[in-house]
């Protein structure tokens, strides 16, 4: 078997280590070279993922076989042949005494203490507690994290102008121009906050930016970090921007950046150790961050610690509003493409949903859509979704946004102290909501 070919799939493995069709088809490779002990490692991370993986549970068993290779039984032709080994009990003169038999000589060439250190951690631990969590010594395995890449660009965005520049100054501009970049010294780290009311598409916008520059996109919730155990929250954040750093450029996603940052001052101990690691890891202190965008979004930044907002950090904030009349109109006509309509004026019902979100016209489509579906049923007859549906939704659903102006308001008005939300204020004022 070709070294070079077993080098070249190693280096996908590598690249790819999800991938366990490909990780199998190498292990397979290395036992039919004689590399069993490599292809122990990789056979026992299929299994770690999948337990019951039949094919890796036999090329396993094949692995471990040959690395130990048995002894040649006597060949009465072969006088050079090693001696068979009497059968214990047989009664042979020198055969030992019962119970002082002694131990099976080692294979050669094996070292048992280093492979018990190579795979030490890949192997996952044999026992568990009853609800399902795993041996609180060992605390979690490694975490794997889900890479994407985003088909989604910033053409798809509708509106949001101040927004996409904001990005293009920031990162998108300077990675675009390397030589630029260079000459002025910019760096590609740093981090942008996304702030405003809830579903105005602040993690669509997220995964444009990713498929705007070809980068590898991760998304983080706050389900992925914490963890019961002492230190597992902050290895699991210390694994995630390993992660990112390891796919740069890549675009790092922290979802509700509020509920994982928050104010330390109002935090319990255990929390407040995470603010400080997400600290430590937006530094890049145990590693460059080079590469890494780091985009979080929240609907309230006056919880998130102010120490995540300084400079180098989640430097730029930028808010994200409510879509305007060209954004809504894109938006309306995108759920309603592949449903029954007839006769809606698109721009009379852009008119009448000023202020909605993104989600709050997703849901009007959706109650349009209810309503011409009910009386479908009741006349047993199909009736296309018209006018009157969509502008009876609109009456019926209201903009989810108002209840968050109502909040924001308070703090533009008398938290701005460092002039961070001068532009909600300017919003505010344009609405005249005082």
């Amino acid at each position: 078997m070709s070294d070079a070919l077993i080098n070249s799939l190693a280096a996908a493995v590598e690249s790819q280590p999800d991938d366990l069709t490909l990780r199998l088809h190498l292990a397979e490779m290395l036992v039919t070279a004689g590399r069993g002990a490599e292809a122990i490692g990789h056979a026992a991370q299929i299994l770690a993922r999948e337990p019951g993986h039949s094919a890796a549970q036999q090329l396993m068993a094949r692995a471990l076989g040959g690395a130990a290779p048995a002894v040649p039984a006597q060949d009465s032709e072969d006088p050079d042949a090693t001696p068979a080994v009497p059968a214990r009990g047989s009664g042979d003169p020198g055969e030992p005494p019962t119970g002082t038999e002694p131990p099976p000589p080692a294979a050669k060439g094996v070292d048992w203490a280093a492979l018990e250190e190579q795979f030490g951690d890949v192997v996952p631990p044999r026992f568990t507690r009853a609800d399902g969590e795993p041996d609180p010594v060992r605390g979690h395995a490694d975490r794997a994290f889900d890479v994407e890449r985003s088909t989604v660009t910033l053409a798809d965005v509708g509106g949001m102008d101040e927004v996409k520049k904001r990005l293009e100054v920031s990162f998108l501009g300077p990675l675009r121009n390397p030589k630029l970049r260079s000459l002025f010294g910019k760096s590609l780290r740093g981090g942008l906050l996304l702030y405003g009311p809830p579903g105005c598409g602040k993690t669509f916008l997220a995964r444009a930016v990713a498929g705007e520059m070809g980068a590898a996109f991760i998304s983080l919730s706050i389900t992925d970090v914490l963890n019961m155990w002492i230190g597992s929250s902050e290895r699991n954040l210390h694994d995630l921007f390993e992660s990112a750093r390891g796919h740069a450029p890549c675009v790092l996603f922290l979802d509700e950046i509020d509920a994982l940052g928050h104010k330390r001052s109002q935090l319990q101990s255990s929390m407040r150790t995470v603010v400080n690691q997400l600290l430590t890891e937006l530094d890049g202190v145990d590693g460059g961050n080079d590469g890494v965008f780091v985009l979080a979004a929240t609907n309230a930044p006056w919880d998130v610690d102010p120490a995540l907002r300084r400079p180098g950090r989640l430097d730029r904030t930028v808010l994200v509003l409510p879509p305007d009349a060209t954004a809504r109109t894109a938006i309306l006509e995108y759920h309603l493409r592949d449903r029954p309509v007839a006769g809606i004026d698109l721009p009379a019902v852009t008119a009448a949903t000023e202020h909605y979100s993104g989600a709050d016209l997703a849901h009007l489509c959706e109650t349009a859509a209810e309503y011409a579906m009910r009386d479908s049923i009741a006349a047993g007859e199909v009736r296309m979704i018209n006018q009157a549906d969509m502008l009876e939704a609109a009456r019926e659903v209201r903009p989810s946004t108002d209840a968050w102006f109502a909040t924001a308001r308070n703090v533009a008005m008398f938290a701005n102290e460092s002039g961070a939300y001068d532009d909600l204020a300017a919003y505010l004022k344009k609405r005249k909501i005082r």
